[in-house]
């Protein structure tokens, strides 16, 4: 099941962003993420009360101001037709005003479930201020102070209670495989291209996502799902806010999936959004194939080569995903993403004995120990995989507080030098042995 999404809306100068960080990383909230990758998110996945959703920040996805009169009106229809809930912020200092106003009747309409934070309440004494946003006919207001905490705890009770509370798990119909990237990459026509291709026999399911079609394709006896996405199949106007959109698309195909394709633009290279939603991928524990779409673009002698050096440098922290080149418009590698997907799928389910993974360990360590801290000897006694979709590994150590990341990342390289592990993400968990 997909976590459900909550957008921030609002107008400029709310506070949007300071309220993100105040719910994503102050202490009233716990919050999911990697080590180790230093990354500009653009998201975050929130537990409070044992639900978890993926926060979005509207404000800190534009990368540069758009006037707000000539755009509030698009922007927020998308945000309601994406997300589950919408976090509503005003200011309460100022009282309510008409962009606000305006951006509550498109609410309204919608029917959206949606929660309205009064921002900038700075102590309990002025909370009486939120009542003046009660004319917005969005319920009972929430007074908050991003910037000191003030009354977190409640809203987020708040935004919990109307979350999605489904837990239905969709039918197994095969590996499930999701088509990410920025707009215009070509992930519409990768998704067309297979569709065509003559050994394929499609069939369209529906998805628990609403109103997503899932695409059901067979080829030698292996079933594959292309996990829709609303507009996966159509081409949507490029336009201001667009690429807010795609991405937020993108993360909930990607939570439906099991293996996502990042498809990258040839003519382009990497830019930021490629590696946030990279970045995703890699955090939800998804199988990764790199797709360099428009190759049939490039022309440039050793081009191919140039351009993997590229990919290496700017998505480092995806080094363990194969990259394809493919074109979507002449038809060239496109069968051949189906056979990658078929080996990634079996590296991300593999599983290694206990016996075979101990004597790697005691090699791996008699080669190369880990290095004393403060004088101090760290022993790794053993290890145990515990999951797979991803592989999961868990060392027991008389020190892991002490064990250096660097030393982390040495037994990840090497144990991907002897099990492969192609295309799928490492879990590597530390305990302490009783």
């Amino acid at each position: 099941m997909a976590k459900p999404v909550v957008a921030i809306v609002g107008r400029p100068n709310v506070g949007k962003s300071t309220l993100f960080n105040r719910l994503t990383g102050g202490r009233t909230a716990i919050v999911a993420d990697v080590a180790g990758v230093t990354r500009d998110r653009l998201y975050r996945d929130v537990e409070w009360d044992r639900a978890v959703f993926s926060l979005i920040d509207t404000g800190g996805l534009f990368m540069e101001e758009v006037d707000f009169a000539a755009h509030v009106h698009e922007q927020v229809d998308k945000a309601i037709a994406e997300a589950d809930l919408v976090l509503l912020v005003v200011d309460g200092r100022v009282g309510p005003t008409t962009e606000d106003r305006e951006i509550a009747q498109l609410l309204q309409r919608s029917r959206k479930k949606t929660v309205l934070a009064v921002n900038m309440v700075d102590n309990y004494k002025e909370s009486h201020v939120a009542y003046d946003f009660l004319e917005l006919g969005l319920g009972d207001p929430v007074a908050v102070s991003a910037v000191h905490g003030l009354n977190i705890d409640g809203l987020l009770d708040q935004v919990v209670s109307l979350l999605p509370t489904d837990t239905s798990v969709e039918p197994e119909e095969g590996v499930r495989v999701a088509v990410a990237g920025r707009p215009n990459v070509g992930k519409s026509s990768l998704v067309n291209a297979l569709l065509k291709e003559k050994r394929l026999i499609v069939s369209d399911v529906p998805g628990t996502t609403r109103d997503a079609i899932d695409t059901v394709l067979a080829r030698d006896g292996h079933r594959y799902v292309l996990v829709d996405t609303s507009g996966i199949r159509k081409r949507s106007h490029v336009t201001d806010g667009v690429e807010y959109y795609s991405v937020l698309r993108s993360f909930k195909a990607i939570d439906r999936a099991d293996i996502s394709l990042l498809v990258l633009d040839a003519d382009q290279g990497v830019v930021e959004q490629d590696k946030k939603i990279g970045g995703y991928i890699q955090d939800a524990g998804k199988g990764l194939i790199i797709l360099v779409n428009k190759w049939d673009l490039v022309r440039e002698t050793d081009a191919r080569n140039k351009f993997e050096r590229h990919v290496r440098t700017e998505l480092d922290f995806l080094n363990y995903a194969p990259i394809h080149y493919v074109s979507a418009l002449e038809n060239k590698g496109i069968i051949k993403i189906l056979d990658l997907i078929d080996r990634v799928d079996e590296q991300q389910i593999r599983r290694v004995s206990t016996g075979n993974l101990n004597s790697w360990l005691n090699e791996t360590v008699y080669l190369n120990p880990p290095p004393s801290i403060k004088g101090q000897d760290i022993k790794i006694y053993y290890v145990v995989q515990v999951s797979v979709k991803p592989p999961t590994f868990v060392f027991f150590v008389n020190k892991p507080e002490l064990l250096h990341f660097s030393y982390k990342r040495h037994l990840e390289r090497r144990l991907r030098d002897t099990y492969g592990f192609e295309g799928t993400p490492l879990r590597l968990i530390f305990r302490l042995r009783q």
